[in-house]
């Protein structure tokens, strides 16, 4: 019979072996984590390697995601389609084994990790999402959501703010059912983290109201079992088993080293591992009876097909919820979402109201929530500045998780990056506010929600120097230029209630990534649209107001707004009477980008070079639509505090200035 030792080094050869093949990698990890990983997916993980989107299936995370060859060897020991090639292209082009794991490349992968601490946070917001599910869901002698969060981290985790944020806020939430493995082997690419790492993490985790068991022997299989014995017995409290490992187990030279962290161990170090383990096969050579002491497809197979009978006995009880489980595990939303939230963007603009685009955000939170139940907001701490508490929301808690709003507290970070395991989990489209000058302290989460390709929905508030009193620290000028460049993210900054309607509707029906919204805090003016209007806002650009040159059947000059300077261009527009200008509302730069040509062509010809671009933000963002003949009025220096009426004259973001500038063009 295969021992555990066996079945755990199998996990340490395959690691050593692929990074050294790769020339790269970090084989110190898997190595130091095996016995741990070994016990824990071979004795508990409930998982289906046939089904890797079975929807109660417990989740794993590996946060400490530079050790991502123990991930990829437990994903092809235990059966997924994770071929042993597939190991050996570890870390090159196009392969299904990145230097980390990144989602959607392998099966199995719940998330990408690399950043560290982010992975633990994913994993919390994967916790509140099986907790609120389960709060919706499960029915009395019914319980189709019922699976665990399992997290691997290191010490760079730890020390990281984020765990922090994250790790606080699972505490107070009584996440019961996420249990972290804290691989404590006192090692960092510095080396010895006694220099700058001491902090007392039980006393830190028990704080915060988990559960920790301390001092676990990590190559122990018996008390790494104890451990989750008793991990899994409290349901009340999320459990830390801190484990004592030895990082680059096996390696005679370089075990318990900062060289194993980061670096092939080399040829003859590989050959006297191997001899000290015991492991007498050659590279990538795994023997048929240890593939069979690993084999999770029987066992996942019958434990999937008992919750398909559960599920199955819970339709027949409960039909309209099983319907409502699958829709939204599915990611559909309502059948009626789309003609109903269309319907209330044209009641907007039948209404008319002129009220700050954060307001007009909140009014259609209160139109489009009761049609989804699966929406999970949020805010970090700012709830009553950002206007996302809607008539029906109603807090989630450690004694009620049954309902769809988060209190974060003020953790911008933790909060989006819970966000993405929210997303990641499915049955959610969570959002998520702050102030917009406080996305720079999520940013790293926002670049893995569109890195990932994840219906994130961040909600930003106070969008420009229009907040006025607080202040440059709370200006932004340069962070919607950030979010406009990052690869996947569509950006919305609407100029009243019913451009702000549909970047909601737009963000909510997208499935192929996330979306960021940017409200103001100044009210806004209604502007006049005709129905055509009002549908070419979804194109992300459109003309607003036209004038056509009958000479050249174009217009003399396009000015190019966003937001709150779109009345800005309008009235400048007016004021130049006897030209022929055109005002483009653009609300997503990144969305009108996706249009065919001949769409762009129809409102931005490409005959009328006097173009002028004005956003109270960052100017470099607007020369891909001006040119560089063209003029750009805008920010390129930080605020200041005052009235936001003197701050548009201070910066010489006006009528007068958009007028100035079309003039010198023409």
């Amino acid at each position: 019979m295969t021992t555990r030792s066996e079945l755990a080094n199998a996990i340490r050869a395959l690691s050593m072996d692929a990074v050294q093949k790769a020339k790269s990698g970090h084989p110190g990890a898997p190595m130091g984590m095996a016995d741990i990983a070994e016990v824990l997916w071979n004795d508990y993980l409930k998982h289906n390697p046939n089904n890797p989107e079975w929807a109660d299936r417990d989740r794993f995370v590996l946060s400490n995601g530079h050790g991502s060859m123990l991930i990829y060897s437990l994903l092809h020991l235990a059966g997924y389609d994770l071929t042993i090639d597939d190991l050996k292209n570890f870390r090159q082009l196009h392969s299904k084994t990145p230097g980390h794991p990144e989602y959607g490349y392998a099966p199995g992968i719940e998330t990408t990790t690399g950043p560290l601490g982010q992975g633990i946070a994913n994993g919390v917001g994967m916790a509140v999402a099986e907790k609120v599910l389960a709060a919706q869901f499960n029915r009395d002698g019914h319980d189709i959501v019922d699976h665990n969060t399992y997290v691997f981290m290191g010490d760079g985790c730890m020390m990281e703010g984020i765990s922090h944020e994250a790790c606080s806020l699972a505490g107070t939430l009584g996440l019961g059912k996420l249990i972290a493995f804290y691989d404590d082997n006192g090692i960092s690419i510095d080396g010895e983290v006694e220099g700058w790492f001491t902090d007392d993490t039980v006393k830190r985790f028990e704080s915060y109201g988990w559960q920790v068991i301390p001092r676990v022997n990590g190559h122990d299989p018996e008390e790494i079992k104890q451990a989750i014995d008793t991990a899994r017995a409290n349901s009340e409290q999320p459990t830390l088993i801190c484990c004592k490992t030895i990082i680059g187990f096996g390696s005679p030279n370089k075990e318990g080293k900062e060289e194993c962290h980061g670096a092939p161990l080399g040829d003859d170090e590989i050959a006297l591992t191997r001899e000290r383990l015991g492991w007498t096969h050659g590279a990538f050579e795994v023997p048929e009876d240890v593939y069979q002491g690993w084999s999770a497809k029987e066992k996942g197979a019958a434990a999937e097909q008992n919750w398909n009978d559960k599920f199955d006995a819970y339709a027949q009880a409960h039909p309209e919820l099983a319907a409502e489980f699958k829709r939204r595990m599915a990611g559909d939303l309502p059948a009626d979402f789309a003609a109903q939230a269309q319907a209330y963007i044209e009641e907007c603009q039948a209404k008319g109201e002129e009220v700050a685009s954060r307001k007009a955000s909140q009014n259609t939170l209160n139109a489009f929530g009761p049609m989804l139940p699966e929406f999970l907001g949020g805010s970090a701490d700012l709830a009553g500045s950002n206007l996302t508490l809607w008539k029906d929301a109603k807090g989630v808690s450690d004694i009620d998780a049954s309902g769809n709003y988060l209190f974060y507290g003020v953790r911008e970070f933790g909060m989006s990056a819970m966000m993405n395991g929210i997303a990641l989990h499915k049955g959610f489209v969570p959002y998520g506010a702050t102030f917009l000058m406080f996305m720079e302290y999520a940013r790293n989460a926002v670049r893995m929600a569109a890195l990932m390709k994840q219906r994130s929905i961040f909600v930003y508030t106070h969008d420009s120097i229009g907040l006025g009193e607080d202040g440059p620290t709370h200006q932004p000028v340069e962070q919607v230029a950030n979010l406009r460049n990052t690869p996947n993210l569509e950006t919305w900054r609407p100029c009243d209630t019913v451009e702000s309607a549909t970047c909601w509707k737009a963000a909510i029906e997208r499935t192929d990534g996330p979306s960021a919204l940017i409200f103001s805090r100044q009210g806004l003016k209604h502007q006049p649209r005709s129905a055509e209007k009002v549908a070419n806002i979804a194109k992300g650009g459109y003309i607003l107001r036209d004038a056509v040159n009958p000479q050249t059947g174009t217009p003399d000059a396009i000015i190019i707004a966003t937001g709150s300077e779109v009345n800005l261009a309008i009235e400048a527009a007016e004021q130049l009477a006897g030209k022929q200008v055109r005002v483009v509302s653009m609300p997503s730069a990144e969305v009108f980008c996706k249009q065919d040509a001949a769409y762009i062509e129809s409102v931005l010809p490409a005959s009328v070079s006097a173009r002028v671009a004005v956003e109270a933000l960052h100017k470099d963002f607007w020369y891909k639509f001006v040119g560089l003949n063209g003029k750009i009025i805008g920010m390129d220096t930080f605020g200041e505090s005052a009235p936001a009426g003197d701050l548009f004259k201070e910066f010489g973001i006006t009528t007068d200035a958009v007028v100035e500038a079309v003039n010198s063009l023409l």
